[in-house]
Protein backbone atom coordinates (compact mmCIF):
# COMPACT_ATOMS: atom_id res chain seq x y z
CA UNK A 1 0.00 0.00 0.00
CA UNK A 2 1.01 3.36 -1.04
CA UNK A 3 2.10 6.01 1.27
CA UNK A 4 0.52 9.58 0.71
CA UNK A 5 3.66 10.71 -0.18
CA UNK A 6 3.93 8.31 -2.39
CA UNK A 7 0.60 8.41 -3.80
CA UNK A 8 1.02 12.55 -4.55
CA UNK A 9 4.57 11.77 -6.30
CA UNK A 10 2.95 9.07 -8.80
CA UNK A 11 -0.01 11.70 -9.06
CA UNK A 12 2.47 14.48 -10.24
CA UNK A 13 4.42 12.23 -12.76
CA UNK A 14 0.95 11.40 -14.65
CA UNK A 15 0.73 12.97 -17.76
CA UNK A 16 -1.96 15.91 -17.96
CA UNK A 17 -5.59 14.64 -19.05
CA UNK A 18 -5.84 15.66 -22.98
CA UNK A 19 -8.20 18.19 -23.41
CA UNK A 20 -11.66 17.49 -24.63
CA UNK A 21 -12.59 17.26 -28.31
CA UNK A 22 -15.31 18.68 -30.08
CA UNK A 23 -17.73 16.55 -31.00
CA UNK A 24 -18.53 15.41 -34.28
CA UNK A 25 -22.01 16.86 -34.22
CA UNK A 26 -20.98 20.10 -32.89
CA UNK A 27 -21.73 23.33 -35.25
CA UNK A 28 -17.84 23.53 -35.59
CA UNK A 29 -17.36 20.19 -37.06
CA UNK A 30 -20.29 20.11 -39.33
CA UNK A 31 -18.97 23.33 -40.86
CA UNK A 32 -16.08 21.96 -41.76
CA UNK A 33 -17.57 19.15 -43.14
CA UNK A 34 -19.49 21.47 -45.22
CA UNK A 35 -16.32 23.53 -46.11
CA UNK A 36 -15.05 20.41 -47.35
CA UNK A 37 -17.43 19.08 -49.42
CA UNK A 38 -18.01 22.33 -51.35
CA UNK A 39 -14.39 21.91 -51.84
CA UNK A 40 -14.37 18.73 -53.69
CA UNK A 41 -17.43 19.85 -55.52
CA UNK A 42 -16.60 22.99 -56.71
CA UNK A 43 -12.86 22.45 -57.00
CA UNK A 44 -12.63 22.33 -61.02
CA UNK A 45 -14.32 25.41 -61.18
CA UNK A 46 -12.55 27.07 -58.34
CA UNK A 47 -9.14 25.23 -60.52
CA UNK A 48 -10.58 27.41 -63.81
CA UNK A 49 -11.20 30.63 -62.38
CA UNK A 50 -7.58 30.66 -60.88
CA UNK A 51 -6.30 29.73 -64.09
CA UNK A 52 -8.38 32.56 -65.94
CA UNK A 53 -7.28 35.13 -63.16
CA UNK A 54 -3.47 34.06 -63.04
CA UNK A 55 -3.62 34.53 -66.72
CA UNK A 56 -5.36 37.97 -66.98
CA UNK A 57 -2.63 39.28 -64.44
CA UNK A 58 -0.06 37.89 -66.12
CA UNK A 59 -0.88 39.03 -69.72
CA UNK A 60 -1.35 42.51 -68.13
CA UNK A 61 1.74 42.75 -65.69
CA UNK A 62 3.89 41.15 -68.63
CA UNK A 63 2.91 43.19 -71.13
CA UNK A 64 2.28 40.27 -73.68
CA UNK A 65 1.43 40.75 -77.16
CA UNK A 66 -1.85 40.35 -78.12
CA UNK A 67 -0.85 38.40 -80.85
CA UNK A 68 1.44 36.05 -78.78
CA UNK A 69 -1.31 35.75 -76.37
CA UNK A 70 -3.95 37.83 -75.85
CA UNK A 71 -5.50 38.22 -72.40
CA UNK A 72 -9.11 36.75 -71.41
CA UNK A 73 -10.39 40.01 -71.35
CA UNK A 74 -9.30 40.87 -74.92
CA UNK A 75 -10.77 37.17 -76.10
CA UNK A 76 -14.37 37.83 -74.91
CA UNK A 77 -14.38 41.67 -76.51
CA UNK A 78 -13.17 39.74 -79.69
CA UNK A 79 -15.88 37.37 -79.28
CA UNK A 80 -18.24 39.80 -78.90
CA UNK A 81 -17.12 41.50 -82.06
CA UNK A 82 -18.89 38.33 -84.05
CA UNK A 83 -22.84 37.98 -84.22
CA UNK A 84 -24.43 35.42 -82.20
CA UNK A 85 -26.20 33.80 -85.59
CA UNK A 86 -22.25 33.85 -86.76
CA UNK A 87 -21.10 31.85 -83.59
CA UNK A 88 -24.37 29.31 -83.73
CA UNK A 89 -23.41 28.64 -87.54
CA UNK A 90 -20.26 27.73 -86.71
CA UNK A 91 -20.75 25.72 -83.45
CA UNK A 92 -23.69 23.93 -85.36
CA UNK A 93 -21.82 22.89 -88.38
CA UNK A 94 -18.89 21.37 -86.25
CA UNK A 95 -21.18 19.52 -83.71
CA UNK A 96 -23.42 17.79 -86.79
CA UNK A 97 -20.19 16.41 -88.48
CA UNK A 98 -18.84 15.61 -85.65
CA UNK A 99 -21.70 13.24 -83.60
CA UNK A 100 -22.69 12.01 -87.57
CA UNK A 101 -19.08 10.84 -87.67
CA UNK A 102 -19.52 9.39 -83.80
CA UNK A 103 -22.39 7.74 -84.32
CA UNK A 104 -21.43 5.85 -87.63
CA UNK A 105 -18.20 5.22 -85.42
CA UNK A 106 -20.27 3.26 -82.94
CA UNK A 107 -22.63 1.43 -85.62
CA UNK A 108 -19.69 0.33 -87.72
CA UNK A 109 -17.34 -0.57 -84.39
CA UNK A 110 -19.43 -2.18 -82.20
CA UNK A 111 -20.26 -4.89 -84.77
CA UNK A 112 -16.92 -4.94 -86.23
CA UNK A 113 -15.09 -6.01 -82.42
CA UNK A 114 -17.85 -8.74 -81.90
CA UNK A 115 -17.05 -9.65 -85.05
CA UNK A 116 -12.93 -9.99 -84.48
CA UNK A 117 -13.66 -11.37 -80.94
CA UNK A 118 -15.96 -14.29 -82.09
CA UNK A 119 -13.66 -15.26 -84.83
CA UNK A 120 -9.65 -16.04 -84.61
CA UNK A 121 -8.53 -15.69 -88.44
CA UNK A 122 -10.67 -12.63 -88.80
CA UNK A 123 -8.88 -10.60 -86.13
CA UNK A 124 -5.44 -11.96 -87.36
CA UNK A 125 -7.18 -10.85 -91.18
CA UNK A 126 -8.60 -7.78 -90.14
CA UNK A 127 -6.51 -6.20 -87.08
CA UNK A 128 -3.30 -5.48 -88.99
CA UNK A 129 -5.46 -3.40 -91.65
CA UNK A 130 -7.16 -1.29 -88.85
CA UNK A 131 -4.45 -0.08 -87.01
CA UNK A 132 -2.52 0.92 -90.91
CA UNK A 133 -5.72 2.80 -90.64
CA UNK A 134 -5.07 4.59 -87.56
CA UNK A 135 -1.37 4.68 -87.71
CA UNK A 136 -2.00 6.86 -91.40
CA UNK A 137 -1.68 10.46 -90.87
CA UNK A 138 -5.03 11.79 -91.01
CA UNK A 139 -3.85 15.20 -91.96
CA UNK A 140 -2.70 13.93 -95.02
CA UNK A 141 -5.20 11.92 -95.77
CA UNK A 142 -7.79 14.58 -95.53
CA UNK A 143 -7.25 16.63 -98.68
CA UNK A 144 -7.24 13.13 -100.88
CA UNK A 145 -10.69 12.53 -99.43
CA UNK A 146 -11.65 15.88 -100.28
CA UNK A 147 -11.01 15.63 -104.24
CA UNK A 148 -12.54 11.91 -104.11
CA UNK A 149 -15.10 12.70 -102.29
CA UNK A 150 -16.38 16.17 -102.95
CA UNK A 151 -16.47 19.14 -100.44
CA UNK A 152 -19.64 18.20 -98.86
CA UNK A 153 -20.09 16.89 -95.32
CA UNK A 154 -19.63 13.69 -96.79
CA UNK A 155 -15.54 13.50 -96.35
CA UNK A 156 -15.40 15.57 -92.83
CA UNK A 157 -17.89 12.65 -91.59
CA UNK A 158 -15.53 10.02 -93.20
CA UNK A 159 -12.33 12.27 -91.26
CA UNK A 160 -14.19 12.62 -88.05
CA UNK A 161 -15.00 8.51 -88.43
CA UNK A 162 -11.57 7.75 -89.52
CA UNK A 163 -10.34 9.27 -86.18
CA UNK A 164 -12.81 7.84 -83.72
CA UNK A 165 -13.80 3.93 -84.45
CA UNK A 166 -10.50 2.77 -83.54
CA UNK A 167 -10.80 3.52 -79.86
CA UNK A 168 -14.04 1.77 -79.61
CA UNK A 169 -13.30 -1.19 -81.97
CA UNK A 170 -10.36 -1.62 -79.92
CA UNK A 171 -11.61 -1.42 -76.18
CA UNK A 172 -14.90 -3.89 -77.03
CA UNK A 173 -12.94 -6.23 -78.46
CA UNK A 174 -10.48 -6.27 -75.27
CA UNK A 175 -13.68 -6.17 -73.40
CA UNK A 176 -14.71 -8.99 -75.00
CA UNK A 177 -12.05 -11.17 -74.44
CA UNK A 178 -11.61 -10.38 -71.17
CA UNK A 179 -15.08 -12.04 -70.42
CA UNK A 180 -14.15 -14.65 -67.41
CA UNK A 181 -13.52 -18.22 -68.82
CA UNK A 182 -15.53 -19.96 -65.90
CA UNK A 183 -18.70 -17.91 -67.03
CA UNK A 184 -17.98 -18.74 -70.73
CA UNK A 185 -17.69 -22.35 -69.16
CA UNK A 186 -20.75 -22.62 -67.26
CA UNK A 187 -22.81 -20.79 -70.26
CA UNK A 188 -21.51 -24.02 -72.56
CA UNK A 189 -22.19 -25.91 -70.41
CA UNK A 190 -25.73 -25.09 -70.41
CA UNK A 191 -25.68 -25.53 -73.95
CA UNK A 192 -26.14 -21.80 -74.40
CA UNK A 193 -25.81 -20.61 -77.69
CA UNK A 194 -22.78 -18.73 -79.76
CA UNK A 195 -25.17 -15.58 -79.97
CA UNK A 196 -26.07 -15.66 -76.31
CA UNK A 197 -22.97 -15.80 -75.38
CA UNK A 198 -22.20 -12.63 -76.76
CA UNK A 199 -25.18 -10.68 -76.26
CA UNK A 200 -26.00 -11.86 -72.40
CA UNK A 201 -22.43 -13.01 -71.07
CA UNK A 202 -19.42 -11.23 -73.13
CA UNK A 203 -21.23 -7.59 -74.35
CA UNK A 204 -22.90 -6.69 -70.70
CA UNK A 205 -19.19 -7.80 -69.32
CA UNK A 206 -17.59 -5.51 -71.99
CA UNK A 207 -19.94 -2.11 -71.37
CA UNK A 208 -17.37 -0.75 -69.19
CA UNK A 209 -14.60 -0.81 -71.91
CA UNK A 210 -17.41 0.49 -74.11
CA UNK A 211 -18.20 3.34 -72.39
CA UNK A 212 -14.48 4.32 -71.61
CA UNK A 213 -14.13 4.43 -75.55
CA UNK A 214 -16.99 6.26 -76.16
CA UNK A 215 -15.84 8.95 -73.59
CA UNK A 216 -12.65 9.10 -75.53
CA UNK A 217 -14.04 8.82 -79.01
CA UNK A 218 -15.93 11.69 -78.28
CA UNK A 219 -13.73 14.46 -78.05
CA UNK A 220 -11.65 12.94 -81.04
CA UNK A 221 -15.12 13.63 -83.03
CA UNK A 222 -14.19 16.82 -82.70
CA UNK A 223 -10.88 16.83 -83.41
CA UNK A 224 -11.59 15.08 -86.31
CA UNK A 225 -14.41 17.55 -87.70
CA UNK A 226 -11.64 20.70 -86.80
CA UNK A 227 -9.43 18.68 -89.19
CA UNK A 228 -11.95 18.27 -91.75
CA UNK A 229 -13.00 21.68 -91.83
CA UNK A 230 -9.28 23.18 -91.80
CA UNK A 231 -8.82 21.25 -95.45
CA UNK A 232 -12.22 22.52 -96.79
CA UNK A 233 -15.38 24.01 -95.29
CA UNK A 234 -17.19 26.69 -95.36
CA UNK A 235 -18.90 26.90 -91.99
CA UNK A 236 -17.43 25.57 -88.58
CA UNK A 237 -15.22 26.19 -85.91
CA UNK A 238 -11.99 25.16 -87.59
CA UNK A 239 -13.20 26.81 -90.58
CA UNK A 240 -13.73 29.93 -88.55
CA UNK A 241 -10.25 29.33 -86.41
CA UNK A 242 -8.52 29.62 -90.02
CA UNK A 243 -10.72 32.72 -90.83
CA UNK A 244 -9.19 34.66 -88.14
CA UNK A 245 -5.73 33.84 -87.86
CA UNK A 246 -5.32 34.66 -91.65
CA UNK A 247 -6.37 37.80 -90.79
CA UNK A 248 -4.70 38.34 -87.50
CA UNK A 249 -7.68 38.06 -85.22
CA UNK A 250 -6.01 35.95 -82.58
CA UNK A 251 -8.55 36.97 -80.09
CA UNK A 252 -11.58 35.51 -81.92
CA UNK A 253 -9.19 32.59 -82.63
CA UNK A 254 -8.85 32.13 -79.28
CA UNK A 255 -12.69 32.43 -78.74
CA UNK A 256 -13.56 29.44 -81.26
CA UNK A 257 -10.95 27.35 -79.34
CA UNK A 258 -12.24 27.72 -75.93
CA UNK A 259 -15.72 27.38 -77.72
CA UNK A 260 -14.39 24.07 -78.96
CA UNK A 261 -13.16 22.72 -75.64
CA UNK A 262 -16.11 23.85 -74.05
CA UNK A 263 -18.08 21.46 -76.01
CA UNK A 264 -15.89 18.92 -75.82
CA UNK A 265 -15.71 18.61 -72.21
CA UNK A 266 -19.48 19.16 -72.03
CA UNK A 267 -19.92 15.92 -74.63
CA UNK A 268 -17.44 14.22 -72.45
CA UNK A 269 -20.14 14.53 -69.24
CA UNK A 270 -22.84 13.36 -71.01
CA UNK A 271 -21.42 10.34 -72.00
CA UNK A 272 -20.59 9.73 -68.58
CA UNK A 273 -24.32 10.91 -67.77
CA UNK A 274 -25.54 8.68 -70.16
CA UNK A 275 -23.49 5.64 -68.68
CA UNK A 276 -24.74 6.54 -65.09
CA UNK A 277 -28.46 6.51 -66.02
CA UNK A 278 -28.26 3.53 -68.63
CA UNK A 279 -25.81 1.16 -66.85
CA UNK A 280 -25.11 2.40 -63.62
CA UNK A 281 -23.59 -0.96 -62.54
CA UNK A 282 -20.55 -0.41 -65.13
CA UNK A 283 -19.68 2.87 -63.23
CA UNK A 284 -16.10 2.77 -60.94
CA UNK A 285 -17.39 2.90 -57.15
CA UNK A 286 -15.87 6.28 -56.52
CA UNK A 287 -18.17 7.66 -59.54
CA UNK A 288 -21.79 5.80 -58.41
Amino acid sequence: MLSPITSVAASSLESPPEPARPSAGTPLAQAWRWLLTMADRFAPALAGIGLIVVWEISCRLFEIPTFLLPAPSVILSGAMEQSWSTWASNVWATIRVALIGYLVAIAVSIPLAIALASSRLLSRTLYPLIVIIQATPIVAVAPIMVVVLGTSDVPRVAITFLITFFPIVVATTTGLLATPEEMIELSRSLRAGRTREIFHIRLPFAVPYIFSALKISITLAFVGAVVAEFVAAEQGLGYFIQFATSFFKIAQAFAALIVLVAISLLSFQLVSLAQGLLVPWSLPKSER
